[in-house]
């Protein structure tokens, strides 16, 4: 009995070092007085007595010794380290050592920190943005046809170009000392959702000059002359920018651009100057017919070696006027029949000056660190924005109008199927709108959240596509047919265009999200790399690395134990006020343990083979990316001040996460290289099966009252959607629908007492119910007016377009 009990009580011991992190000189004294103190007092049978104290001592010299550590294991290991880590090449190192970690750090961490997320600044806007918001914007808005300009111009009209110029919205990142209206990334992103759920045209020819591009590169690397003659023209749309990275031989694997320059000697402005020669035939550029200055990504060589000692110097980014001498563009693409400026532009044996290099010629050679850098400002901020923007249309207008269509006389909202589709709308709305502030607001911190960006772009335009697909289902025949009726099917075609660029979301999904934030988010995984691809490793430095990795692992090791046995039940949640919240908090921390130890044991698994196992790459980055977003919802219900209307929301979007996080874990454990330690680490984490499902039927019911009545949370979460004051708009007219049902729903209950007592038929047409009912005395006049009124605005509301035979005229 006394050997059993000291079993227990030893491992018990090892296990509470290892859960609370103690140092090796705390836990070998932990365990080594421990043990003493079990010898004298339980004295366990000897041959067990003798197989603790060998462990103990070995473990405890090996762990204190540091030199017969380095000597004995440390160096002898160094040869299969270096076979077993990934290689890196220079574009994968820039790539992974552009922008920083953040949250999802501490996500990667296994015991996330949350007083740290709840402790960020809320993301504000300042006056001067909401005035803008709310004049700029909303006129801009006012003034924009989207049926006219996709259908009829192809183009925006000269009077919506000529006022984004002069209000500056092609200056909205610009700096006020150059010009520009200095907005923070979270203005950027609101007046994108504005705008967006307006026109997408005109949302994208607006965001992509305050993106990814000439400005933003000038911003940070340009020189000062470069800043000061560009930027204010920037500002102003006298110059329109476009940037040109995408080639047909190189899309996704932008870092094998053919385009090229040679460093040559040649003529410009009647002089002979140092320049480049560019070679260049680039796709898919938008604004590029129209622009007025070319932003090119091109491969620089230097074959005279007239800048150094370097053939190839790399990638590097230019400046070029488009009127300059053998630069061509002016023809178009037509993305999905969308009408924002898109096509390509080519050249050939194009002389250019060397300084028209961006940062000039000090930056030759920089481009892919400098595009890298600045990528996550198109991740963190344009296309959320879209994305959310999609959300936001689709709550607020879908769920009117299944609230106010009836088939089968009652309203489509209340059939289990549509319930379903709006289920989904309702909650991923809220996802997406947390996950655009929080993300941008991690770039007015002047943080480039490169992982975090990568996890909001993917997931962010998948969700939008999700939604959009769910209102096309709900609304059916109603938006099926193209006009100025149908706000939702330019949407519908927006969706898979956002989806492929800034990185198509195949390849962010599978080697992007978990690749490099398995590098970058990892504790140590980054610097063993370093050093153990040295040529000249030093053995202490990994050491010391290596034991807190160990450290690490064993940690997670026992918390996955740990929370597996008591279903994580027990982990602290304080900051949460809401029971009803706690419980998710909890899981998202036990989620956080089980990513931490799975990549782990793949990474020691499969070593830099893992980069070419995409699928369990994907899977691994799936689980990260779901406690990221489940974070961002954490941290907006505390932002605002956890609102009782907000937990049903809350709830669900956790609930849906956690699930994810499930069928992640399942699918990779499955499909497990090694299939035997696959269900030995499913019983760990797992140890009484699936913990997770998908929300409820009755969590999904939850969220409709808030969807389906005007309340708070419908305006909150569609604020800053353009809403309509012309009466002769959908829009405006399911506004003031919705509005009006909480009066007609109860004159519909008199309007039956007509029906019951026979004065008119079932099949009676709603006017002569509404006429017999006033005769009777069960309405009133006014009472049917409203009645009068509201059915002639729903019968506005079902009606969809009608054109001439060649669909040149709008009929009706």
């Amino acid at each position: 009995m006394a050997s059993i009990i000291s079993v227990f009580v030893m491992l018990g011991l090892v296990c509470i070092a290892a859960f609370y992190k103690l140092s090796v000189i705390r836990w070998t004294t932990l365990i080594g007085i421990s043990l003493l103190l079990v010898t004298i007092f339980l004295t366990p049978a000897w041959p067990l007595l003798i197989i603790y104290w060998l462990l103990f001592l070995v473990a405890a010299l090996f762990a204190n010794l540091h030199e017969l550590r380095q000597r004995h294991i440390v160096t002898p290991a160094l040869k299969h380290l270096k076979a077993q880590m990934p290689a890196i090449s220079d574009t994968e190192r820039e790539a992974i050592e552009a922008g920083n970690t953040w949250w999802e750090k501490e996500l990667f961490s296994g015991d996330p920190q949350w007083p740290q997320l709840y402790s960020i600044p809320k993301p504000t806007l300042s006056d001067e943005e909401k005035k803008f918001l709310d004049t700029q914007v909303e006129h801009l808005c006012s003034i924009v046809n989207d049926w006219e300009i996709v259908n009829d111009l192809h183009d925006l009209p000269a009077n919506v170009w000529d006022y984004l110029k002069k209000e500056k919205f092609f200056g909205m990142a610009i700096p006020k000392e150059y010009g520009g209206l200095g907005f923070s990334a979270l203005a950027h992103s609101t007046i994108v959702v504005k705008i967006a759920s307006r026109s997408v045209s005109t949302a994208v020819n607006t965001m992509v000059p305050n993106s990814l591009g000439p400005a933003e590169l000038l911003i940070h690397y340009g020189t000062e002359a470069q800043k000061q003659y560009y930027l204010p023209k920037l500002a102003t749309g006298e110059e329109i920018p476009c940037f040109a990275l995408t080639a047909p031989e190189a899309g996704s694997d932008a870092g094998s651009i053919p385009d090229s320059g040679v460093v040559c000697k040649g003529i410009y402005n009647n002089e002979e100057v140092l320049g480049i020669r560019l070679s260049w035939d680039k796709r898919y550029i938008t604004l590029a017919p129209v622009a007025t200055v070319l932003g090119l990504a091109i491969r620089l060589n230097d074959p005279n070696h007239l800048l150094g000692d370097k053939d190839d110097i790399g990638i590097t980014l230019c400046l070029i006027p488009t009127s300059h001498e053998g630069v061509e563009i002016g023809s178009r693409h037509f993305p999905l029949q969308l009408a924002f400026m898109n096509g390509p532009t080519r050249g050939k044996d194009v002389f250019i000056p060397l300084d028209w290099i961006i940062g000039g010629e000090e930056m030759a050679g920089q481009g892919w660190r400098m595009l890298m850098e600045c990528l996550s400002i198109g991740r963190s901020i344009s296309l959320p924005a879209l994305s959310t923007a999609c959300g936001k249309i689709t709550y607020r207008y879908t769920g009117a109008y299944a609230k106010v269509r009836h088939q089968f006389n009652t309203a489509i909202a209340n059939f289990e199927g549509i319930e379903e589709s709006l289920s989904d709308i309702a909650g991923y709305t809220y996802l997406l709108e947390a996950a655009r502030i929080m993300t941008a607001g991690a770039v007015d911190l002047k943080v480039k959240p490169s992982i975090a960006s990568a996890i909001a772009k993917y997931h962010m335009t998948e969700l939008s596509r999700h939604v959009v697909s769910h209102a096309m289902d709900v609304h059916a025949g109603h938006m099926i047919q193209a006009g100025p009726r149908n706000f939702l099917a330019n949407v519908y075609f927006a969706v898979p265009i956002s989806i492929t660029v800034e990185g198509a979301n195949i390849l962010t999904r599978n080697l992007i999200i978990f690749g490099q934030g398995a590098i970058r988010c990892h504790p140590y995984l980054l610097r063993e790399v370093e050093l153990i691809s040295a040529e000249a490793p030093d053995i202490a430095a990994l050491d010391k690395v290596l034991m807190s990795h160990i450290g690490f692992f064993t940690d997670n090791f026992i918390r996955n134990l740990a929370y597996g046995l008591t279903a994580g039940k027990f982990i602290n949640a304080s900051q949460v006020k809401s029971s009803a919240v706690k419980k998710y908090q909890r899981q998202l921390t036990r989620m956080s343990a089980a990513l931490a130890l799975l990549a782990d044991i793949s990474l020691i698994l499969l070593g830099g083979s893992l980069k070419r196992r995409e699928r369990i790459s994907a899977r691994l980055g799936d689980i990260l990316s779901q406690l990221y977003l489940g974070s961002t919802v954490l941290k907006y219900f505390h932002d605002q001040n956890e609102p009782q209307s907000d937990v049903p929301y809350v709830c669900w979007v956790l609930q849906d996460c956690l699930q994810k996080i499930q069928v992640a874990i399942d699918e990779l454990l499955n499909n497990y290289p090694n299939r035997i330690l696959g269900k030995l680490l499913r019983a760990l984490v797992f140890p009484y099966g699936q913990a997770y499902y998908k929300p409820t039927d009755q969590q999904g019911k939850n969220l409709l009252p808030a969807m389906l009545h005007p309340s708070e949370l419908r305006e909150r979460l569609t604020a800053f959607c353009y809403k309509s004051n012309n009466p002769n708009e959908l829009t405006a007219r399911l506004d003031q629908a919705l509005e009006l049902i909480t009066q007609v729903e109860p004159l519909w209950k008199k309007l039956n007492q007509v029906v019951k007592t026979g004065l008119v038929s079932r099949r009676s047409s709603f006017a002569q119910k509404i006429a017999a009912a006033e005769t009777a005395g069960i309405i009133t006049a006014d009472e049917s007016r409203i009645l009068s009124d509201y059915d002639h605005l729903k019968d506005e509301i079902i009606k969809v377009n009608e054109f001439s035979f060649d669909l040149n005229t709008v009929l009706a």
